[in-house]
């Protein structure tokens, strides 16, 4: 009988938390593979460079911001690529609209956008090396703990990183793929 119970507890509580739901990104944009509209405008790619919709839900509780970073582990750099960095999006924004990686635009979202590999902040689209097999790109938002990272435009991908893994609570990421 204590068996009995026992099994029915695990399950009961596997259940649960289920139902509580759990820290998700999507994107009405992507499926699966990056398009024309997500590569690179330059450095030999001829994309739109417009960065996707992302959605996100189910944030853990204690939420103060959010990031959301693109990252390519399968650039041929031996430390991979940051293709988009964005910090201090308010804990009530649960969305950013396609082409908010657009840095010349004025956003209705406060948020901060800071340098990427490419050296300029804002959204770095997709440029593989022709022939390469198709990169990973990891879309990826961060739950924080602060309601601000003391950043700049300026800040290199790897600082602004550290500061985001400093104050991560959790982590939602999706992976698309692109080659040329």
């Amino acid at each position: 009988m204590r068996l009995l119970s026992l099994v029915t507890s695990i399950l009961f509580a596997g259940t649960t938390s289920l139902m509580a739901g759990e820290f998700t990104l999507h994107s009405n944009d992507l499926s699966g593979q990056l398009t024309k509209t997500q590569e690179f405008s330059g450095f030999g790619c001829d994309g739109r460079n417009i960065s996707p919709e992302l959605h996100w839900s189910d944030a853990p509780k204690g939420t103060k911001s959010f990031a959301v970073t693109v990252y390519d582990p399968d650039a041929p750099t031996g430390s991979g690529w940051w293709h988009w960095v964005v910090v201090n999006i308010p804990a009530s924004v649960t969305s950013l609209p396609a082409d908010f990686g657009n840095s010349a635009k004025t956003q209705k979202i406060p948020a901060l956008q800071t340098l990427t590999d490419y050296g300029k902040a804002g959204f770095g689209g997709a440029c593989p090396p022709k022939g390469d097999r198709p990169h990973r790109y990891m879309f990826t938002v961060h739950a924080l703990n602060v309601d601000h990272l003391d950043l700049d435009s300026k800040v290199s991908p790897a600082l602004a990183g550290y500061m985001i893994n400093a104050h991560s609570i959790e982590k939602a990421t999706m992976v698309s793929y692109y080659g040329r």
